[in-house]
């Protein structure tokens, strides 16, 4: 392969990986995974080693002209740190400005950082979607240290002369996803009554090949640099939109039941789920008219595609 180097941070997970295979794929690009263990990438690409927590770790960086930084202490629900915020700051904030140094002093042109949309905040009013001007309100520490990393990388591009580009995803599904994505496939695959039926919201999400399809698109895209850039798949679903159709996708009917959210929200305060009624009962709204105009993009994937191949591979390997 020939072409520019591209090292991606995080490519043990799914955002990083995602990139990986992508560049390996389009053949354009270098790509170098920077993973913190053993890795399915070995053998095809040059892996190295990095703990973001741990500035002795940093690889090399010389003849790399691109960083793709997706490692990050990533958002959870029941964190049992003692101190949560300073776990997020000492990985996400300290590690991304040792690494973003590290990349300027070996002269990297352009620093590609995922952030999260959760550095804009929680939930949207009707009809009043996030964009990336609007004053940044973090509501927890995962989203406060990727909104204090943002603004240190933005002061070291200002100081060195580096691209910085900042990418803002909602929740991110596709083939493999984790987490409370795949409990609901689980759920949905069983059959299970589900009490949403009267969530009345919208939710904006994006597909794991749209964000890479934006991602690559920043590496080299002369518009990008210095941009903070918001992304999903460009169509927004309600809560019981989204099962139906991940339902349908699985080959199975979604049993929804009327349950009013006031009532939803009352019962998760009362187990401790706060935090997951929200997620599940409120609207988080992005707009992509920026990006697309800026960058010329548009997601490439359509969400019906999106969640036919996220519940084939759910099928194919749920047994396995």
């Amino acid at each position: 392969m020939s072409g520019p180097r591209v090292l991606v941070t995080g490519a043990r997970g799914f955002v990083g990986e995602a990139v990986v295979f992508r560049l390996l794929r389009d053949g354009s690009f270098v790509p170098v995974a920077a993973v913190r263990g053993a890795t399915r990438l070995s053998g095809l690409c040059q892996v190295v080693t990095l703990a973001l927590e741990d500035a002795s770790s940093l690889p090399s960086l010389e003849g790399i002209q691109v960083v793709v930084h997706a490692a990050a202490r990533v958002h959870v629900m029941s964190d049992v740190a003692a101190d949560t915020l300073a776990e997020y700051r000492r990985v996400n904030v300290e590690g991304t400005v040792q690494l973003a140094l590290k990349a300027a002093s070996a002269g990297v042109k352009r620093f590609i950082f995922i952030s999260s949309i959760k550095v804009n905040g929680e939930c949207t009013a009707p009809g009043r979607p996030f964009n990336s001007t609007a004053v940044p309100t973090p509501m927890d520490p995962y989203g406060l240290s990727k909104q204090e990393a943002e603004e240190a990388l933005r002061n070291i591009a200002e100081d060195t002369g580096m691209e910085v580009v900042i990418i803002r995803p909602p929740m991110v599904y596709g083939p493999g996803v984790k987490a409370n994505f795949l409990s609901m496939m689980r759920w949905l695959n069983k059959s299970v009554p589900l009490p949403l039926g009267a969530i009345r919201n919208q939710r904006s999400l994006v597909a794991i090949g749209n964000l890479v399809d934006l991602v690559v698109t920043c590496i080299d895209h002369p518009a990008a640099a210095g941009g903070t850039f918001l992304v999903s798949d460009g169509a927004d679903v309600s809560t019981p939109q989204l099962l139906r159709s991940i339902a349908q996708a699985l080959g199975k009917k979604a049993w929804l039941l009327p349950v009013p959210t006031w009532l939803l929200k009352v019962a998760a305060a009362c187990v401790g789920k706060k935090a997951m009624a929200q997620r599940l009962c409120e609207s988080l709204q992005v707009d992509i008219g920026p990006t697309r105009q800026a960058l010329g993009w548009v997601p490439p994937v359509s969400v019906d595609d999106a969640l036919r191949q996220t519940a084939d591979y759910y099928l194919d390997n749920q047994n396995k």
